[in-house]
Order: structure tokens, then C-alpha cells, then sequence
């Protein structure tokens, strides 16, 4: 059995942060201490790495992405795009079904599985989508491959719009899979459609978008969704919060395992607000849109107090000519997962985070909240998702580092003062100093009852 050993990194992990060392056997963690392992420990390692000066944290777990895998592949595949997400310290994904053909049936979910194993670098798993009329297929999942149930309550994001109330009303009184929704009322969209254009024409710039897509398009979906799952005792997951008001529906009074309503917020709404439209234009246009300076300040406060559970990234890359037009024309969306974790260290650099919060919200968290199988944790037993930081590392984000199939990112140009220098994926060394190791793969994720 292959041994690595990892000796001398700031392990941050659980809350602390000391200097130890990592023993890996095989596709596990061994034993974690402080200080460096006896040599007769390690003698007989198949690598030793000097880690001294570097971060060791476990691998970052990225609960939406979107990575075009079937139908949409020329903007992105699960091949590419997990390449993307190993050079960024991401070690597992989890995809939204809004492909081509969608993931709605067990054929379509079998065959993004088959995929995954067949190109996948990091650790895979696959949400499944809800309709108007799927109940018999979701019925037949299988609640230890999948890590929940994807809705849809705005159309913007494909033809998966689910508006039939009966069809809610069945869904979250009949599963018990954890729901995870895009929540923006398409009512209200329409209707902020309808009186922008009225007043300017079809020609909206992309300052028309947050007004379009508005703090009421975001807040009332919400709130129906957390009415209908504390009515019928549903799990519910809101993805990508964006407002300060959606942040009344959350709470920090009950630990994770807890919890009946969780919510994520994207590192893009941490990052970027509404002022920067001016500069960055269809480039930061996402759904739900960018909001105010405000609500990015109360959605970084709720991650700092614990009212928000995750961090993810809402990965969508579409290529750049997909991006032109105006605010009712461009495509919704942007490439994240290279960048995600760096511009959370980055943040953290800044005061705005510790570290430690950072690693919580991007590994331990999303474990927890979807009861992942033995991964989020530098822990013996627990498989070997590592990452290794370098901290002092200057780098600018340029076409000739970015690894999207698209081609671009938001953050071109800009400097990061963290790197990811080695990233491990089930034990097995899968980016190295700006190499991904293509003969990796990862694993189909498991989750526990």
C-alpha cells in the first residue's frame, strides 16, 4: 500500500490551526499529530513531502456547479471543468441537472455517473432534478448515490420551471431527500421585465439586472419555500443567497446536524456588489443577480455567524461571446471553481474571515450538512482529499493560467496572494505546482442516512 508523508504544514482543521504532519496509506488519512512523525514511521514511505511554510487543509467540497456535461459541452465538460476544480483545491463536486438532456429520469442520472468515472478528476455526485411530474422517478432514487432533490422556482435557469403548486405541495410533502432550490418568483421577474422595458426598451444595460431580478424576487420564493418545508416537515436547502432580507428566514440557534432549512451563498455575491457593474459589466451577471454593498455586507456576517452553513460557487461557465448583449440577452453565470477557494483565503486575508471559517464553510460544512461518507475532515480513516497551500505566493489570474474550457474568468487580472501548490484526491497526488495529473480519477461521493 502506497504511503505518503506530509511533514511540517500548518494543518488547519476543526476550528484550530498547528504545525503537524499527515501520514496517507493508500486512499485514507493514517494518523494526523502535531510535530513530525518518529522516523521509524515513516521509513518506509513511497513519498515524503516538505511541507514547511505550507497549508495543509482538507480538500474544499463544491456543492453547485454546473459543468454542462451532457449537451452544453462546448462551453465546458465534467472532464475540463473538474481539471479547473483540482488546480483550485476543490476535491468534490456535486452537479446541478439542467443539462441537455436534464437530469429528470434514472437514465439521464446512470449515465452522468458512468461520465463522472469515466473523466472525472475530483470526487463526483449529481443532484437530481424535480418537475412538474417526475414523483415515480423520484421515488426510485437512491438516497445514498444522490445528495438531494434540485428545484427550480425560477425559468431563467432552463425549461425546469416547477409552478404548479400541487406539484410543490406533492414534492415536499412526499420525499425525504433534501430539496435544494434556485429561489427568485418568476412573477416578480416578469413583471420588473415588463415595467423597465416599458420605461427604456429591450436595451437594458446590465445595471438593469439586479433591478430586474430584485431583493423581492429573491425574498418571496424563499419564504414560500421555508413556509411549504416547515408546513410539511421538509429539508430545505436554499443555494446562492444574495440578499440581506433572505437572511430573516435562516438561523444559527440550532447546530448544523440540526437544522430543517440550510442555505449556501456563492463566492461571487461574497466578492463582488452592485457598484462593481460599472467596470466588470456582463462578466459578473448571475442569477440571482449581484446586490448591494449592503447585502454583501450581511451575507459575509452571516457566514461569520453561522446563520449561512456553506460556501460554494454556483460554477457556470458559458463562453465569452454567450456573454454579450443586454441584461435580457446575455447568458446568466461565470467560472468559479479555479478561483473559489483562493478568493476565500483571500477575503481572509483581508480580516473579512479567519481561515479556519474559510476551511469550515468549504470542507466541513458541506460534509456535515449532506452527510457525506468520510470526507470534509483531516481525520484518521477519513479519505485523503488533501490540499496544500502556499501562502506567500503572489499570482495573477491571466488567460494563460485560467483552465475553463471557456476560456475567461471574472477575476483576470487580478492578483491572489494565496496558491494552491498540490492537491490530493482520495491520496493519489491529482495537481502538483501547476500540473494536474490527468491519469487521476475521483470517486462517486456516498452519503449516510
Amino acid at each position: 500500500m502506497r504511503k505518503i508523508c506530509i511533514q511540517d504544514a500548518k494543518i488547519i482543521n476543526e476550528g484550530r490551526s498547528f504545525i503537524g504532519s499527515v501520514l496517507i496509506e493508500g486512499d485514507k488519512i493514517a494518523e494526523v499529530r502535531e510535530g513530525k512523525f518518529p522516523e521509524e514511521m515513516v521509513a518506509g514511505a513511497d513519498q515524503r513531502i516538505d511541507a514547511t511554510g505550507k497549508w495543509l487543509l482538507p480538500g474544499a467540497i463544491d456543492d453547485q456547479v454546473h459543468f454542462r456535461d451532457p449537451g452544453l459541452t462546448h462551453k465546458g465538460d465534467i472532464g475540463t471543468e473538474s481539471r479547473a476544480a483540482v488546480a483550485g483545491g476543490v476535491t468534490s463536486f456535486m452537479d446541478m441537472p439542467n443539462t441537455k438532456p436534464q437530469t429528470t429520469t434514472i437514465e439521464a442520472l446512470e449515465w452522468k455517473f458512468n461520465r463522472g468515472a469515466e473523466v472525472s478528476r475530483a470526487n463526483y455526485s449529481f443532484f437530481f432534478g424535480g418537475t412538474n411530474d417526475n414523483m415515480d422517478e423520484i421515488r426510485r432514487l437512491d438516497r445514498s448515490r444522490v445528495p438531494g432533490l434540485k428545484l427550480f422556482l425560477g425559468s431563467s435557469t432552463g425549461n425546469m420551471l416547477v409552478d404548479r403548486r400541487e406539484a410543490l405541495e406533492r414534492i415536499f410533502g412526499e420525499t425525504d431527500l433534501l430539496i435544494a432550490v434556485h429561489a427568485e418568483k418568476e412573477e416578480v421577474i416578469r413583471r420588473n421585465i415588463q415595467y423597465y422595458t416599458n420605461l427604456y426598451g429591450e436595451d437594458l444595460g446590465i445595471a438593469f439586472h439586479s433591478k430586474i431580478r430584485s431583493e423581492e424576487a429573491c425574498y418571496r420564493s424563499s419564504a414560500e419555500a421555508v413556509e411549504l418545508a416547515t408546513r410539511l416537515g421538509s429539508r430545505l436547502h436554499i443555494l446562492h443567497l444574495s440578499t440581506e432580507k433572505e437572511l430573516s428566514l435562516l438561523s444559527n440557534r440550532l447546530p448544523l446536524r440540526e437544522k430543517r432549512v440550510t442555505g449556501e451563498v456563492c463566492v461571487h455575491h461574497l466578492w463582488f456588489h452592485d457598484g462593481d457593474y460599472a467596470r466588470f459589466g456582463n462578466r459578473i451577471k448571475w442569477n440571482p443577480s449581484i446586490k448591494t454593498l449592503a447585502d454583501r455586507t450581511a451575507l459575509r456576517k452571516a457566514v461569520n455567524d453561522d446563520r449561512i452553513d456553506i460556501v460554494a460557487t454556483d460554477h457556470a461557465p458559458h463562453l465569452p461571446e454567450e456573454k454579450l448583449g443586454s441584461c435580457l440577452k446575455a447568458a446568466s453565470g461565470g467560472p468559479l471553481i479555479q478561483h473559489s477557494l483562493v478568493v476565500m483565503l483571500e477575503l481572509a486575508g483581508e480580516g473579512v474571515f479567519s481561515y479556519e471559517k474559510v476551511v469550515d464553510k468549504m470542507a466541513h460544512k458541506p460534509a456535515e450538512l449532506f452527510h457525506i461518507d468520510r470526507r470534509g475532515y483531516i481525520r484518521p480513516g477519513y479519505y485523503a482529499d488533501l490540499v496544500l497551500v502556499d501562502p506567500d505566493k503572489s499570482w495573477t489570474v491571466s488567460k494563460n493560467n485560467i483552465l475553463y474550457k471557456c476560456g475567461w474568468s471574472p477575476f483576470e487580472g487580478y492578483t491572489f496572494h494565496h496558491a494552491v501548490w498540490k492537491t490530493f484526491v482520495n491520496g493519489e497526488l491529482a495537481y502538483d505546482d501547476g500540473r494536474v495529473i490527468d491519469e487521476v480519477r475521483g470517486r462517486e461521493l456516498r452519503y449516510e442516512a
